[in-house]
């Protein structure tokens, strides 16, 4: 199979019409590519490929860019040295990598919602009427916070608000969250706590901080993004099995690209 009839198996599969305008496309290699076996990945990182690679597997389907911007513009970086290291390794190993953002965050339901709520166990604890959000019986603020580090094996994530703080409801937005995308939501009296991937610190925490600061009992929890929507391309590559079964298909991690620096106090 060639890497542009895994495309247009996936354009059938997601069951709704494909958008003329989008990043979903083949973003590097030929769609003439034999393909040997697909790799589901959050971001196509020169890690991610290289273990691609060396499993056998010359398609990346990745969630995010590959070429450090949203639409993949490579004309700026032809002389650099980072990107043309990659666009060789791509060349040189016979890959091709597809981006998969829009049409699998459009699907219903969302896909990287749905591996993300299996990831975490909170099937149970989802309001199916207001998808996003998770309902509990006053779970304090840190245990849920251990729990998304544990389920998530997210080490770096940023926490706002007591941790006592007794939570009921949840809102998440996986990913990245504007606050002109989420004031609405953080406003709503019944919304404890906010769960984003990333977000712009001169915007939205600085709202909730103003919320926390007036009493109003509100948090924020910043995973980063790659922990917050890493599970749904896990999930991608169970999706994409049920579409292909003539090849190998795998999820291949991507490195969170953070750590916690410990330092002692002086």
């Amino acid at each position: 199979m060639t890497a542009d009839l895994v495309v247009e198996r996936i354009k059938r599969g997601v069951g709704i019409p494909w958008r003329a305008e989008t990043v979903d496309r083949i973003v590097a290699g030929s769609p003439d590519t034999r393909v040997t076996g697909i790799a589901t990945a959050m971001m196509a990182t020169q890690k991610v490929l290289q273990r691609a690679a060396s499993n056998g597997l010359n398609m990346v389907i990745t969630h995010e860019p590959t070429f450090y911007s949203h639409f993949d513009t490579v004309q700026e970086l032809a002389d650099d040295p980072t990107y043309r290291h990659k666009r060789d390794f791509i060349a040189d190993n016979d890959m091709v990598v597809f981006r998969f953002h829009d049409h699998w965050h459009a699907m219903a339901p969302d896909g990287v919602a749905v591996g993300m709520t299996r990831a975490l166990g909170w099937e149970k604890n989802a309001d199916p009427s207001r998808p996003g959000e998770f309902v509990w019986p006053h779970m304090p603020l840190e245990r849920i916070a251990d729990m998304l580090a544990r389920r998530l094996g997210a080490r770096s994530i940023r926490i706002m608000g007591d941790p006592a703080l007794p939570v009921s409801r949840v809102a998440a937005a996986w990913g990245y969250a504007a606050l002109s995308d989420l004031r609405a939501l953080a406003a709503r009296p019944d919304i404890d706590l906010l769960i984003v991937g990333e977000t712009r610190e001169w915007e939205l925490v600085p709202y909730v901080a103003d919320q926390i600061a007036a009493g109003a009992g509100k948090a924020l929890i910043v995973l980063g993004h790659v922990a917050s929507e890493q599970e749904g391309m896990r999930y991608c590559a169970q999706w994409l099995r049920t579409l292909i079964d003539s090849m190998p298909i795998e999820f291949v991690a991507t490195e969170e690209p953070f750590e916690m620096q410990r330092t002692t106090a002086k």
